[in-house]
């Protein structure tokens, strides 16, 4: 029984998407691990790990006292005076907020009609914008896919040309570039 080389490219192919996103998130999440560990140096892997989440934790629980709470407020104060820090810190406030806060912003999906036939989905972060003169409007955030920007968009499939003669990888550098990369017929 002979297997083609075309049988086994596929093959191949098959195994590098089913192993390159398992290796590259056990990497990701080893180095997570690794730098979480080291913050606090302690010869006993995973020990200073557990201190940070325990650390983390207590912060956490003398935020919400009532009696300590004023003076972490006073440092946010000051925080807020640094202009550098105050926009770096805000901005990271407000992310961590969106996804772990008492105010989570990303759990409100919703799809949006462009125009007649195109539809967006994004998340509401905002219900008013009464703030900007603008009552009637809610502000909705669209994600973008993986590091290459992008944007869904779901479209009726009668608004969809296929484009033939044209290599995938060529039409992908062309999207990418901007348009800046030349777009030529396969051969």
């Amino acid at each position: 029984m002979s297997i083609t080389y075309r049988k086994l490219l596929a093959y191949f192919f098959r195994g590098l998407l089913f192993l390159t996103p398992l290796a590259v998130t056990v990497y990701i999440v080893y180095q997570l691990f690794l730098f979480l560990d080291n913050l606090i140096p302690v010869s006993i892997p995973g020990i200073g790990i557990l201190m940070v989440l325990a650390l983390i934790t207590f912060v956490g629980y003398l935020a919400s006292l009532f009696f300590t709470k004023p003076l972490f407020d006073w440092f946010e104060r000051g925080v807020f005076k640094i202009p550098f820090v105050n926009l770096l810190y805000t901005s990271i406030k407000d992310l961590m907020g969106a996804f772990v806060g008492e105010k989570k912003k990303f759990n409100s999906p919703v799809l949006v009609a462009i125009s007649d036939n195109l539809y967006r989905i994004g998340f509401v972060t905002q219900d008013d914008m009464a703030s900007i003169g603008m009552p009637d409007y809610v502000a909705v955030y669209f994600p973008h896919s993986y590091n290459v920007s992008g944007n869904v968009f779901l479209v009726k499939r009668e608004n969809v040309k296929p484009l033939t003669g044209l290599k995938n990888s060529e039409v992908m550098k062309f999207m990418v570039s901007g348009g800046v990369s030349s777009l030529e017929k396969a051969k």
